[in-house]
């Protein structure tokens, strides 16, 4: 449907297991996102050709009681050589923390929500 429509990218949730997304990615200047929770999902994305890939949760969250944290997130994120997106839980308390990560960068849907971007600061 990407491809029939003209985009330029798709997101791949975390529950698609599909592999079958290599031909699309050969599509000149077609990305391909994806999300993961752990080690066996993340290579799943990688297989896939995404090229930027959430990580989460990093801290906890209303939904969902099971985090990752710092160490885990890293351990999880050790080896990869694909752009990495922290995402889950960010907030003022610990947007800093995220400085001690190998991540690309990072999402918050919440916190950006309530506060408006101009309140995220210098990462």
């Amino acid at each position: 449907m990407a491809t029939k429509l003209n985009l330029d990218g798709m997101y791949i949730p975390s529950f698609n297991k599909l592999l079958n997304f290599n031909n699309i990615n050969a599509k000149r200047n077609f990305k391909l996102i994806g999300s993961a929770h752990n080690t066996a999902e993340l290579e799943i994305k990688k297989k896939q050709g995404c090229t930027k890939i959430f990580i989460s949760p990093i801290f906890k969250t209303n939904k969902s009681r099971n985090f990752l944290d710092i160490v885990k997130f890293n351990l999880i994120t050790k080896e990869s050589r694909h752009n990495i997106i922290a995402l889950g839980g960010i907030n003022e308390q610990n947007i800093s923390k995220l400085k001690l990560t190998r991540s690309y960068g990072f999402a918050s849907i919440s916190w950006i929500k309530k506060n408006g971007p101009s309140k995220l600061g210098p990462f």
